[in-house]
């Protein structure tokens, strides 16, 4: 059975979800909203794009050089018995991890073959796990499949950025959109909209079905839809 796949993400009311520029209390406010309604999903798997993880990951870089020869692209388990996978779409394997953790949950990086093998042996040397989804290009519905058959994963959780959340709903993978409306006009017309599909992915806007509307303290509104 194919896992459930919610995208959840907030934004301000003209359709911005980068918080870069936003007073600091209202950001951290935001946030903590955020994360609040995230926790109600009760995920096995959180997934976010290469620029989101490598702030989570206080990204320094990695070591180089410590491939001795060629690395099979073969997946790689470190732990398939954690509570909750941090799950990095990291097509070419830029993100340097200090450690096999983010935010408690151990990470999952998501490559394609042409990642270098020096990247692949700085991750087993900290116990990262990944898996291959693509030779040139991540194919995310691969993506979900193996999470389910190689990790068990039954629900999960996409926290972007724009571009990954707009490739996942233009891939057709999503079953719910969860979205918190936030009090704010961004005002930037150049800041990425909440989804962002690439214009190759792009075949037609996706409908939805309203499930719910609530006000939240402060005065967000969390929205939430399915398929239609």
């Amino acid at each position: 059975m194919q896992p459930y796949v919610i995208c959840h993400m907030m934004s301000s009311l003209d359709g911005h979800a980068l918080t870069d520029g936003w007073d600091r209390a209202f950001k951290k406010s935001a946030n903590e909203l955020y994360e609040k309604l995230a926790k109600t999903f009760e995920f096995d798997a959180w997934i976010c794009g290469r620029v989101t993880m490598q702030e989570i990951a206080h990204d320094e870089g990695y070591t180089k050089g410590m491939a001795k020869g060629p690395i099979p692209r073969t997946h790689h388990f470190a732990n398939r018995t954690a509570e909750a996978y941090a799950i990095s779409i990291d097509p070419e394997g830029k993100v340097g991890w200090k450690t096999n953790q983010a935010l408690d949950s151990h990470v999952v990086e998501v490559l394609t073959e042409r990642v270098s093998d020096d990247y692949l042996a700085y991750l087993q040397s900290i116990n990262v796990s990944y898996l291959f989804a693509g030779k040139d290009e991540i194919d995310l519905a691969q993506v979900i499949d193996i999470l389910a058959k190689e990790l068990g994963c039954k629900r999960l959780i996409v926290e972007g950025g724009p571009h990954v959340s707009g490739s996942f709903v233009a891939a057709g993978l999503v079953d719910e959109v969860s979205v918190a409306i936030l009090p704010l006009v961004d005002g930037r017309g150049e800041h990425p909209a909440s989804f962002e599909v690439p214009p190759k992915a792009w075949k037609q806007p996706t409908h939805l079905t309203l499930v719910s509307a609530e006000v939240q303290e402060g005065g967000a509104v969390w929205v939430r839809y399915k398929k239609a």
